[in-house]
């Protein structure tokens, strides 16, 4: 065992390197959540750290914009495996896209799909959620709490809609997002089905997946 002399340092300086990381990504979020098409140097005067440190940490604006996804992802995950644990179908359901509206991961999607090549590990925790969230559909169709022609291809349109919403200011579109979540879930119930049927199919997962495609390798993310 390392004495604690000698685990000190080392456990400050990687204290801090995760506190100048997370100021970047912030920065990095608020910026190209804005103007996409903003460059590195916009986001190293937001974080407070000169250019040359940006680029050490992060080697180009597609890596930084990776990143970022990535931690949409992550959260994402999180908050589907927390929806998951919730006893009653429909409070996972809600709590399911509440968590995800909340957290505002999809603006990722509404702005950044197409900016950067992804990953694999992007392929792996997408895979993940999707799979997360298609259990808590399924089961909260199985116990007829969702409408049965809801597919899983529907809630990534139904976050990305909410996620459009920008009209004044973090609290003000997060306030307007709740607002209109509360429409989405009231059409999403199994009663609503008594109205009709959704009209068409949702998106295929190429349709979704495509987005992120579109651009990789063409030097869009500059």
């Amino acid at each position: 065992m390392s004495t604690p002399s000698t685990d000190a340092p080392l456990s400050g300086r990687r204290a801090q390197a995760a506190r100048n990381d997370a100021v970047i990504l912030d920065a990095a979020r608020e910026v190209f959540m804005a103007a996409p098409d903003a460059p590195v140097s916009a986001v190293a005067h937001a974080a407070g750290v000169g250019i040359s440190a940006l680029y050490r940490r992060y080697a180009s604006k597609e890596e930084l914009l990776a990143t970022l996804c990535l931690d949409g992802l992550r959260r994402f995950v999180e908050i589907a495996r927390a929806a998951r644990d919730t006893a009653d179908p429909w409070g996972a359901f809600e709590a399911l896209l509440r968590g995800v509206v909340d957290a505002d991961v999809h603006s990722l999607t509404v702005h950044l799909a197409g900016r950067f090549a992804p990953t694999p590990e992007h392929g792996a925790l997408a895979e993940e959620a999707g799979r997360l969230a298609g259990e808590i559909l399924r089961r909260a169709q199985d116990a007829r709490a969702v409408r049965s022609d809801v597919v899983d291809t529907d809630l990534p349109m139904v976050y990305e809609q909410l996620a459009a919403i920008r009209l004044g200011g973090p609290a003000r579109d997060a306030a307007l997002r709740r607002r209109y979540l509360e429409l989405h879930l009231a059409s999403l119930r199994a009663d609503a089905e008594a109205h009709g049927a959704l009209p068409g199919h949702g998106p295929s997962q190429a349709e979704l997946g495509a987005r992120w495609q579109r651009e990789a390798g063409t030097g869009a993310a500059r």
